[in-house]
């Protein structure tokens, strides 16, 4: 199968790169809102990439003082009222960081644990709570039916997880992903101890999410005609909204919830037959549609890859398809709350329609089967049939 782990991690910082200057539209005030906490001083390591900006924005409407450290390239996008500091984790660059004291610090962007450390000899002593966001990658999906927060995880076995630097990750993502995070939750746990929580997201989608992992759909679907569907239509998928993840995370860190917590969605399983129509509901218009589903045992004899050429998908016949069955029964508890498909729809469409046409362009390369592949499998599917 198309390497899910590396599709996961490359595309996290091609969104990030090509993401709009700023997110119009505010966080609008919904039944997930909670009572107006007390203020605190928050700390987010990154804040510009696919959620931070929508945390940001979340926090100063509930009355909170934020703080991002960054190296300062993309603040354009973010509100007005951040405090900046800026430094480079790349290059353990973080002295802004001394001296200064938050009730809690959200690390958005680690996939290495030396930044951990590094953060972590500073603040250890200096915050009441720190964040980790991690990922579901982290797990292992050799010989399991399903996924909770005590699942095996993957591990490092080349020595030292602290001591891979960066050059050695980007040369080896595919491999590195997951075991890095998950030794970067390690590394948060030992400087932290309890003050520690982790949250692992799902796929993460929603405007401004410039990877096109789920804005394919809408933007093929919006298109018409025949459009090539994965599998028989049953295979489960799970998602989340950025800033339903976002906007969770700041409640986490009002309610001081400490622990490990999955968070990908919907509250209920959905199957990839129910994504499709439930996009095409969602679109205005009388667009003429027609699914054709294509197994993917013949999916896999044309050499269409699942996750990226056919994005959110997996197919259960594939051993890591468990990961689209992981249990977040636990973040249900804590308040996790989700936007519904045709919201994330409509407004990752909105996005999307927002960019320049050089942007676009840009974006629509970033996942999804090439309209003249999709035709040729299409063609030879049918041809197959007769």
């Amino acid at each position: 199968m198309t390497d899910r782990r590396t599709f996961l991690a490359t595309a996290a910082g091609t969104a990030a790169a090509l993401a709009a200057p700023r997110l119009a539209h505010a966080v609008s005030r919904t039944s997930r809102d909670t009572a107006q906490p007390r203020s605190l001083k928050i700390l987010i390591l990154g804040g510009t990439g696919l959620t931070g900006p929508h945390q940001v924005r979340y926090a100063l409407e509930r009355g909170h003082q934020v703080t991002v450290f960054n190296r300062g390239r993309r603040n354009d996008r973010l509100p007005k009222g951040v405090n900046e500091l800026k430094g480079d984790r790349n290059t353990r660059d973080v002295a802004a960081l001394k001296g200064k004291d938050w009730d809690v610090v959200i690390d958005n962007p680690t996939s290495l644990p030396f930044w951990v450390k590094d953060v972590g000899e500073i603040l250890k002593e200096h915050t009441g709570r720190y964040i980790f966001i991690s990922t579901i990658s982290v797990y292992d999906p050799a010989g399991q039916s399903a996924i909770n927060e005590d699942s095996p995880l993957v591990r490092y076995t080349g020595g030292d997880p602290v001591a891979v630097t960066t050059e050695q990750f980007n040369k080896d993502v595919a491999n590195l992903y997951g075991p890095m995070k998950a030794a970067s939750e390690a590394e948060s746990r030992k400087w932290f101890g309890e003050r520690a929580t982790v949250i692992r997201p799902g796929l993460i989608v929603g405007p401004g999410d410039a990877s096109f992992r789920f804005g394919y759909w809408p933007w093929r679907i919006a298109k018409g005609g025949e459009v090539l569907a994965p599998g028989d239509g049953t295979d489960p998928i799970q998602i989340i909204d950025a800033r339903d993840i976002a906007e969770w995370t700041i409640r986490v860190a009002e309610q001081g919830n400490g622990g490990t917590f999955n968070a990908t969605g919907p509250r209920s399983p959905m199957t990839m037959a129910e994504q499709l129509h439930g996009i095409r509901g969602a679109l205005p218009g009388n667009l003429d549609v027609r699914f054709t589903w294509v197994p993917s045992t013949f999916l896999a004899e044309q050499q269409v890859a699942p996750w990226s050429e056919m994005p959110t998908w997996i197919p259960s016949s594939d051993a890591e398809s468990v990961i689209s069955k992981t249990n977040i029964a636990r973040a249900l508890a804590a308040g996790l709350t989700f936007r519904s498909l045709a919201t994330t729809t409509l407004d990752g469409m909105a996005w999307f329609n927002g960019l320049s046409e050089a942007g676009r362009t840009q974006v629509a390369k970033s996942a999804g089967i090439a309209e003249d592949k999709e035709k040729a499998v299409l063609a030879a599917w049918h041809a197959r049939k007769k």
